[in-house]
C-alpha cells in the first residue's frame, strides 16, 4: 500500500509562487510515475504535470509549473510560478506503480494512489 501526503498549499497573490510537496511512503518509489492533478470547484479533475523518466506539463501551466522527484526522500515536488487566479484548486498527488506511456500520464483512471489534496487559492 502506497501512502500521499501533499504539503504546500496556500494563499498567494497573484504572480506569486508556491511550491507542494507530496510525500511518499511504501513500496519502491524510483520505480512509480508521478502526477499531480487540480480540481476547481464545479469542475472536473484536471491534469497538471507528471514525472516518469521525462516530465509532461498541461499547456496552461507550461512555463510556469515545474514538476520535480527526488527519489531519496520518496518526495515529487511542484514549484508553481506565476500563478494566476484560474489556478485556484484542490491539488492532488497520484502515482502510478510503474512506466506506462505519456498519454497515459494524462489520464487520472490510469493511476494507483492518491493523496488527499492540499488546496491553492490565488488572489488577483
Amino acid at each position: 500500500q502506497v501512502q500521499l501526503v501533499e504539503s504546500g498549499g496556500g494563499l498567494v497573490q497573484a504572480g506569486g509562487s508556491l511550491r507542494l510537496s507530496c510525500a511518499a511512503s511504501g513500496g519502491t518509489f524510483s520505480t512509480y510515475s508521478m502526477g499531480w492533478f487540480r480540481q476547481a470547484p464545479g469542475k472536473e479533475r484536471e491534469f497538471v504535470a507528471a514525472i516518469r523518466r521525462n516530465t509532461y506539463y498541461a499547456d496552461s501551466v507550461k512555463g510556469r509549473f515545474t514538476i520535480s522527484r527526488d527519489n531519496a526522500k520518496s518526495t515529487v515536488y511542484l514549484q508553481m510560478n506565476s500563478l494566476k487566479p484560474e489556478d485556484t484548486a484542490i491539488y492532488y498527488c497520484t502515482a502510478h506503480l510503474g512506466w506506462g506511456t505519456p498519454e497515459s500520464t494524462q489520464n487520472p483512471q490510469w493511476y494507483h494512489y492518491w493523496g488527499q489534496g492540499t488546496q491553492v487559492t490565488v488572489s488577483s
